[in-house]
């Protein structure tokens, strides 16, 4: 036996182990979320079911993208802790108003980037901030399909579509790779236009009612 194929072994091992160390680290703070507990208990539960699920469970490798964006990610959270606050009291204030009953729907979200990983830190996303949940996911179509509270016209529903797609976004920033990066990037850059010639068409039409009055 070579004396290298050892030493090349545990190099495959740290390298595989340094790949995996987010995934591992993602799937600890999941549990803490889900739980909503910040604590020692908590972590060391966490890390129990990390344990369990990547070397019990025999699951596919998740092939990660390599690149780590701490900018981007501490983005990510901040937005993250403001969306759970808004959310909640959003939650509470329709069930509060008596006046009126909160509308529902299920809306179907095509999302830009063709990853496992991506969709299902996306579809957590929304199913972690108060008023959406995720109900059903089309893996092949990259579809993911939400049930809302709150939705009363085709804006509230435009705006819920645009809420996951910025979730998306996001978490290509902190953790995509360059290639999903550049799809998102691109499909922004495409958006535009046509938001900017809507916001135009607006425009001239109040231009035009003021100038008839």
């Amino acid at each position: 036996m070579s004396p290298d194929l050892p030493r090349n072994r545990l190099h495959r091992a740290i390298v595989t182990l340094w790949r995996q160390l987010p995934f591992f680290v993602w799937l600890i703070a999941l549990w803490m979320l889900l739980w909503g507990q910040f604590t020692w208990l908590a972590f060391l539960t966490g890390l129990i079911a990390a344990i369990v699920v990547t070397r019990i469970f025999r699951l596919p490798p998740v092939e990660l993208s390599g690149r780590v964006n701490l900018w981007w990610g501490f983005v990510f959270v901040l937005e993250f802790i403001a969306a759970v606050i808004h959310g909640s009291l959003t939650v509470a204030w329709q069930v509060l108003d008596f006046r009126r009953q909160p509308g529902a729907a299920i809306i179907a979200v095509q999302l830009r980037t063709d990853d496992d990983l991506i969709m299902t830190h996306t579809g957590v996303t929304a199913s972690l901030i108060p008023g959406s949940l995720i109900v059903e996911t089309d893996r092949d179509r990259r579809i993911l399909y939400l049930h809302v509270i709150g939705v009363r016209d085709d804006a509230d529903v435009e705006r819920q579509r645009a809420s996951v797609h910025h979730w998306e976004a996001r978490i290509v920033r902190a953790v995509g790779s360059r290639a999903q990066l550049r799809a998102i990037r691109a499909d922004a850059a495409a958006r535009r236009p046509s938001t900017e010639s809507g916001s135009a068409a607006r425009g001239s039409g109040t231009a035009r009612r003021g100038g008839a009055r």
